[in-house]
């Protein structure tokens, strides 16, 4: 196989980059500068079922409470699967849903892209 050593390579022009924000000290990447309006969109199925993981979670742990305090009937197995199945759910919930409240205000590192859309 044969091979080209008298490639003769040159350097891009460096005025073309341009930056979106005004910032000149750092190097440009392209990679960065592109915010499609799709990344914007409330993905609404996905934080109904946040919501819904964390009510159900919340109810699950609420009621391994009142099995392991003796107020409601049921064994120390029953509330043991409770609150593992409550931490299961609440969990993840607990998760998207302040990830989707950040970002419906606006905090610095949280945006509606980050949350899965189903």
């Amino acid at each position: 196989m044969a091979t080209r050593r008298n490639v003769r390579y040159t350097r891009l022009a460096t005025d073309e980059d341009t930056h979106s924000d005004g910032d000149w000290n750092r190097p440009f990447d392209p990679r960065f500068d592109y915010t499609p309006k799709a990344l914007d969109k409330v993905p609404w199925k996905s934080i109904a079922l946040a919501l819904v993981l964390l009510f159900l979670g919340t109810v699950l742990l609420v009621i391994s409470y009142f099995v392991f305090t003796g107020q409601m009937g049921g064994e120390q197995s029953q509330a043991y699967g409770l609150l593992a199945l409550g931490f299961l759910s609440f969990l993840p919930g607990f998760y998207e849903t302040r990830n989707a409240y950040y970002a419906w205000r606006g905090a610095k590192g949280y945006s509606f892209s980050a949350i899965p859309a189903y």
